[in-house]
C-alpha cells in the first residue's frame, strides 16, 4: 500500500534544510548572513556538508570559518609559489618573494589562532586576524608599486581576504581589562620589578666589526641564532659600529634581542628604496616577523634620501616587540610599524612622509618625533595609519612625545607645512595623547589623503597636547575627527587597553605606564 506522506512534513523538511532559509537562528546560512562576505562563505561551507551539524553557536561557526581560511589560505599560498617564473623582470620577482614571506605569515597567523594548545584570547584572535589581512594587503600593495597590479593581481585572485575578514567579524574580540598595580602583575615582587627593569641580558653572542667578538656582521649573527634548540630569549649584543647591512628576522625566530651600545654608536644602515627598484616591504633595513622581539640601544637608518620615495629603516610585523631608547632615520617611510602589537619607549624618529605608518596596533610613549626638510615641492606628515577594515583592532597611539622640527627643517620652517597624519586607508586611527607640539604643527593639524577619501570613515583624536602647535581651534571638521575631553574616551587608546600591555610589557624589562 502506498504511503502518502502529509504536505506540512514535506514543508518542514525543506524549511528546515540550512541552504533554503536564512530565518532559522543559527544554521549556517544564517551565521554566513551575519558576515561582511556571506557568499563565499556559503560556498566553500556548503562544500562540506559533513561539518554543518558542527555549526550550532558562535563559538563552532568561528571555528569553521578559521578552518576554512586556513584552507583556502594554503591553497593561495601553493599557488602563489608556482607563480614565480610568470614574473616578468626582477621588480615584479622581489614583489613575488615578498607575497610568499607575507603568505607564510598569513599561515602562521591563522594556524595559531586554530591551534588548541596555544592560549588564545578574542583579542589575540583580533590581533593575529587583522595581521593576517595586512600581510594580504602588504602583498597586493607590492605588485600594485611594481606596476604589475592588471597582470599578476589577477593571476592571485582568491578569496583568502575575504574569508578572514569573516572571521574576523565574528571572532568581535575584546580587549581583557585587569588592574595591575604600578604597570606590574601582582605576582612580580618590588625586587623583581626592579630587576626587570634594571638588568641587561647576558648576551648568547657578540657582534663587533674589530673581530672581538663571535662574528664581525649583524647578519651572521642572525643566521646563527635561527639555528638555536628552543624559543627562550636570545641576546644578540652589537658593539659600537656602523653595520651596513640588510637584515631579516624571520617569522619563525621567536623571542631574539638586539642590544646595541646606544642609538649614537650602534647603527644598522641600508640604502634601499622604491626608487631604487625595491617595493616598500623590502627596502627596509631591518625587516622583523618574529613574535617577541626586543631592540635597545640601535640606530635604525636608511639612507635613500628624499628623492628615492618610499624606503623603510625598520619594519616590524613582530608580535608584542619593543623597542627601547632606539633611533629610527629616514625619509618618506622611516619607520613601518606594519601588524601585530607593538611599544616604543624613548625612541628618536626622523622623516619627511608619512614616516610612521602601518596597520599594527602600536603605542608609542615618551618618543621625540623629528619632522626633516623635504624635497621643494613636498610637506610632511608624521603618520599615515593603514587600518582599512572597521574590525581591526589597530592604530597608532603616540603619548607623551614631542613633536619637533630637525635642524634642517628649522632654518626653512616656514616653507614646509606638517601634519600629523593622514587618511591611507579607510579607517585610518591614530590617536595623539598628552604630546607637546612644536610650532610646525599646521593649525589644521590633518591632512587628506585623496579629496573626501576617508574623511567620514576615520578615527583621528587629540587629548591634552600642549605646545604652540597643539590648539584644536582650527583643526579640521572632518566627521572622524575628535578633539578628546573625556579621560575615558581617551584611555581606551593607553597601553593597558589598546595593546593589551600589561599581560606582557613586564616580562620584556622595558619600562612604561599603562593609563593616561
Amino acid at each position: 500500500m502506498a504511503i502518502t506522506i502529509p504536505l506540512f512534513i514535506v514543508l518542514l523538511t525543506i524549511s528546515i534544510s540550512p541552504w533554503f532559509s536564512s530565518a532559522i537562528p543559527n544554521d549556517v546560512k544564517w551565521w554566513c548572513d551575519k558576515t561582511p562576505n556571506p557568499e563565499p562563505c556559503k560556498h566553500f561551507m556548503r562544500a562540506k556538508p559533513h561539518k554543518l551539524d558542527l555549526v550550532l553557536d558562535k563559538s563552532g561557526f568561528k571555528k569553521m570559518a578559521l578552518e576554512l581560511a586556513m584552507e583556502r589560505a594554503l591553497n593561495a599560498e601553493s599557488h602563489t609559489k608556482g607563480l614565480g617564473q610568470k614574473c616578468r623582470n626582477e621588480r615584479e620577482k622581489v614583489a613575488w618573494t615578498d607575497c610568499l614571506k607575507l603568505y607564510e605569515n598569513t599561515i602562521l597567523q591563522l594556524n595559531q589562532t586554530l591551534d588548541p594548545t596555544t592560549k588564545c584570547t578574542d583579542f589575540d584572535a583580533q590581533t593575529w586576524l587583522s595581521t593576517a589581512l595586512t600581510n594580504l594587503e602588504t602583498c597586493r600593495a607590492g605588485f600594485i608599486e611594481v606596476n604589475a597590479s592588471d597582470y599578476m593581481l589577477p593571476l592571485m585572485n582568491n578569496n583568502v581576504t575575504k574569508l578572514i575578514s569573516n572571521a574576523l567579524a565574528i571572532n568581535n574580540g575584546s580587549t581583557p581589562v585587569e588592574t595591575y598595580k604600578n604597570g606590574f602583575p601582582r605576582w612580580v615582587t618590588p625586587d623583581d620589578q626592579k630587576h626587570l627593569q634594571a638588568t641587561t641580558p647576558q648576551a648568547n653572542i657578540v657582534v663587533a666589526q674589530d673581530g672581538s667578538g663571535n662574528y664581525n656582521t649583524i647578519k651572521a649573527a642572525i643566521d646563527a641564532a635561527a639555528k638555536r634548540s628552543g624559543s627562550g630569549r636570545f641576546v644578540i649584543y652589537i658593539k659600537k659600529g656602523v653595520y651596513t647591512e640588510n637584515i631579516e628576522i624571520g617569522s619563525n625566530m621567536r623571542n631574539i634581542m638586539l642590544v646595541g651600545d646606544g642609538m649614537k654608536d650602534t647603527i644598522i644602515t641600508g640604502s634601499l628604496s622604491v626608487g631604487g627598484g625595491s617595493t616598500t616591504f623590502n627596502s627596509s633595513t631591518v625587516i622583523v616577523m618574529g613574535p617577541g622581539f626586543i631592540a635597545r640601544g640601535i640606530t635604525f637608518r636608511n639612507t635613500a634620501g628624499p628623492q628615492n620615495y618610499q624606503a623603510v629603516a625598520l619594519l616590524s610585523g613582530s608580535d608584542q616587540s619593543v623597542f627601547y631608547r632606539c633611533g629610527f632615520e629616514g625619509y618618506q617611510d622611516t619607520l613601518c610599524v606594519l601588524s601585530q602589537r607593538q611599544f616604543y619607549k624613548e625612541c628618536y624618529i626622523y622623516g619627511t612622509i608619512d614616516f610612521i605608518f602601518g596597520n599594527a596596533a602600536v603605542v608609542l610613549q615618551n618618543c621625540m618625533i623629528y619632522g626633516r626638510r623635504p624635497m621643494p615641492s613636498q610637506g610632511i606628515t608624521i603618520t599615515a595609519q593603514g587600518r582599512f577594515q572597521s574590525n581591526q583592532n589597530t592604530g597608532i597611539v603616540i603619548q607623551n612625545s614631542r613633536i619637533m622640527a630637525a635642524s634642517d627643517l628649522k632654518p626653512v620652517l616656514g616653507s614646509f607645512k606638517t601634519f600629523l597624519g593622514r587618511p591611507w586607508k579607510q579607517y585610518s586611527r591614530t590617536v595623539y595623547l598628552k604630546n607637546y607640539m612644536d610650532s610646525l604643527v599646521d593649525p589644521a593639524g590633518w591632512l587628506e589623503w585623496d579629496g573626501d577619501f576617508a574623511l567620514d570613515t576615520l578615527y583621528y583624536a587629540e587629548y591634552m597636547n600642549y605646545g604652540p602647535g597643539s590648539s584644536t581651534n582650527r583643526r579640521v571638521k572632518w566627521r572622524g575627527y575628535h578633539p578628546l575631553t573625556n579621560s575615558n574616551k581617551a584611555s581606551k587608546f593607553t597601553v593597558a587597553n589598546f595593546i593589551d600591555g600589561q599581560s606582557w610589557l613586564p616580562g620584556t624589562g622595558v619600562p612604561f605606564y599603562a593609563g593616561l
